[in-house]
């Protein structure tokens, strides 16, 4: 865990009610921690832009953050983007023009203040890292530099949405997700009496981005607009990017280091969906200590270094037993002085009669795997704090091709992306290939390292995708994850490959067999060659923190996850309850609740009868103010529709004031 830091060179001050105005009369709530002295010597201010909540939603994380960085000559500030938290207007949806427009305002709002330098960075986890590289693109004067985690530069094919044209079945989560908290009101002693019809205005005016989302199943414009990989050289900002490898979102970095102009460097862990000073698995690092030399060169103009040491840094995962939760991974750090790295050479292993490597196999094999494949495969994005890491893929082989090597005679380690090529037919017009890569350990155990999907439709191109021809034989090529693994002496290394991945992914409307032919498949993978100057790479320092958040606990927090089976038909159900609890922030005396549950089914051999469920409660409350937000979405599919289901009921005092029902059918287009 961090140490808690308490002293810090400055002195700092908290400003709760900072209002920013834009030229449309919108005003944006921002949290500001600054040293008190700034006035009389101004600092550089580092913004994070959410729609999650800065008065309760992040307020946690916050208090870990900012204040750090305020307590070493920064202003941490905290902006809740437009209809979101305690700022006015309407979010209409994701990364939008409108969002981009506000924060160049806010950037040079920042910068004019008396208590800045004039100088911006941006930080940010997931959202806010996507927008801190979108506002870079616009190349706003005072943003001199970005630290962006577990972001994306393409919106299809690295995000919620989509993975290798397949369709995610986190969309639909998320979409969830989001529906409550748009539906969530301001805070009154904030806002003031206008906060009640801010909150029914939002709801008033709320789209169901879901049922949005789902209609766009091809790459198109929607996806392309902030997706900065279309256009690397628009960035001029310095950018820092961070990511995990339990997370979604370790495959843009490598794309963005060979695609970026600007000043850049990289950092992954094997962390979650989580900031690396506490995130899990660990091991955590001094992140907040590593992110102050990036902004003391880039803001400061202090040399610290930063940018003599190797473009890339990365965590080389160890052998490690499958769990679904990781405490801690073991490893080593490695790096490469740039990316990509002239030193690699892929190593081809061509697939036999259920081996990996040695002679090409002859002639076909066919799987057409059950609905349940896929049981052992946890989240699309872990958080790492719960067991929603995948689990031992013993309980997917019997229902996949699987290929091994022989026990390793020496270690291999692994860093990049695991590629197969595979001749491959389908006998219906829609189908997915999902192929994982495990290490295997002495015993049997079975280990996810990466795994990769590609709706066969797809196989060509995101935006025209075509119907396959049953019977026509197929050249593809699935990118897995990118991974840094080391595989040991007598471990094998396992190829699987199934025709679904349930509830990674929707399965395609029909049952389909996959055929391919041995002889013209093969894997190859990114064998990383040792090197020297690893064992000299400068420690990181321990992970620091600032004070926690100061909060009551009213009710305790609670989280059950389950996988079950009903014996007489053989239906799946995959089940997971967060209880938020209640608790009372006690610096502002604001009280915060809310549940999570989220369900989904399917039997082995039916592909339509896959559904997901979803339920959210968050309540609010303050000397007599009770508010309570209740949310459902229920997503099925026919054979030639998704169909999705929602409703948000709003309570004051427990008496309803706003009620609104969803329903709606989606086309499938070749998913």
């Amino acid at each position: 865990m961090a140490t808690v830091r308490t002293e810090y060179p400055r002195k700092i001050q908290v400003l709760r009610d900072v209002f920013i105005p834009l030229q449309d009369g919108t005003r944006l709530a921002a949290q500001i921690w600054l040293p008190i002295d700034a006035e009389r010597d101004p600092v550089p201010a580092i913004l994070e832009y959410l729609p999650y909540r800065k008065r309760d939603g992040t307020s946690e994380r916050d208090a870990l953050t900012h204040p750090y960085y305020a307590g070493f000559g920064y202003a941490g500030v905290r902006v809740d983007i437009r209809g979101t938290g305690d700022s006015e207007g309407i979010l209409y949806g994701e990364y939008t023009q409108q969002e981009h427009d506000d924060g160049l305002e806010v950037i040079a709002w920042l910068a004019k203040q008396p208590w800045c330098s004039g100088s911006v960075g941006m930080i940010g986890i997931s959202w806010g890292g996507f927008n801190g590289l979108q506002i870079a693109a616009r190349r706003p004067k005072a943003l001199k530099a970005v630290v962006s985690l577990c972001s994306t530069d393409d919106r299809y094919a690295d995000d919620i949405h989509c993975m290798g044209g397949a369709l995610l079945v986190d969309k639909a989560a998320w979409g969830s997700t989001m529906l409550s908290i748009l539906a969530t009101p301001p805070d009154p002693v904030l806002v003031g009496d206008k906060w009640r019809q801010m909150w029914l205005d939002r709801m008033g005016d709320h789209a169901l981005w879901l049922a949005q989302w789902h209609e766009l199943q091809r790459r198109t414009e929607f996806y392309k607009h902030g997706s900065v990989g279309e256009d690397y050289k628009a960035i001029k900002a310095a950018v820092y990017l961070v990511g995990g490898w339990a997370d979604g979102y370790s495959n843009p970095i490598f794309r963005m280091l060979k695609g970026l102009k600007c000043p850049k460097k990289a950092l992954i862990g094997p962390w979650g969906h989580k900031y690396p000073h506490f995130a899990k698995p660990g091991p955590q690092i001094g992140f907040l200590q590593e992110t102050l030399r990036w902004w003391d060169k880039w803001l400061k103009g202090i040399e610290t270094g930063i940018m003599d040491e190797p473009q890339l840094r990365v965590f080389m995962q160890a052998p490690a037993r499958p769990a679904r939760y990781h405490p801690e991974r073991a490893g080593q750090w490695v790096a490469e002085e740039s990316w990509p790295s002239k030193r690699y050479k892929a190593q081809k292993l061509k697939l036999g009669s259920g081996t990996l490597g040695g002679k090409a196999g002859k002639g076909r094999l066919s799987i057409s795997s059950p609905m349940t494949t896929g049981r052992a495969s946890g989240k699309w994005c872990p958080y790492g704090l719960e067991p929603d890491q995948s689990g031992d893929q013993r309980l997917e082989a019997g229902g996949s091709l699987v290929f091994d090597t022989g026990p390793l005679a020496e270690p291999i380690e692994i860093l990049g992306a695991p590629t197969v090529y595979l001749t491959i037919s389908s006998d219906k017009p829609v189908a997915t290939a999902a192929v994982t890569l495990s290490d295997i350990h002495p015993d049997g155990a079975a280990t996810r390292v990466t795994y990769g999907l590609l709706n066969l439709t797809h196989r060509a191109s995101h935006e025209t995708p075509e119907p396959l021809q049953p019977g026509q034989d197929y050249q593809v090529r699935i990118q897995l994850n990118e991974i840094a693994q080391r595989f040991e002496t007598s471990h094998r290394i396992r190829l699987a490959l199934s025709s679904n991945y349930w509830p990674i992914a929707w399965p395609s409307p029909e049952r389909a067999t996959l055929t391919i032919d041995l002889a013209t498949s093969r894997l190859e993978l990114p064998v990383r060659p040792a090197r020297a100057e690893d064992r000299r790479l400068t420690e990181f320092k321990p992970a620091e923190s600032s004070a926690p958040l100061q909060a009551t606990e009213l009710a305790p927090s609670s989280s059950d996850w389950r996988i079950e089976e009903d014996q007489w038909t053989g239906e799946l159900h995959h089940k997971r309850l967060g209880n938020d609890g209640r608790h009372r922030l006690d610096e502002i005396g604001w009280i915060v609740g809310g549940r999570a549950a989220r369900s989904y089914a399917i039997h082995p051999d039916d592909p339509l009868s896959a559904r997901a469920h979803f339920e959210t409660e968050k309540t609010f409350e303050r000397d007599g103010f009770n508010v309570r937000i209740d949310t459902t979405v229920d997503m099925s599919v026919t054979r030639s529709t998704f169909e999705i289901e929602a409703s948000l009921q709003a309570y004051e005092d427990d008496k309803e004031v706003h009620h609104k029902r969803w329903k709606t059918s989606v086309k499938r287009d070749l998913v």
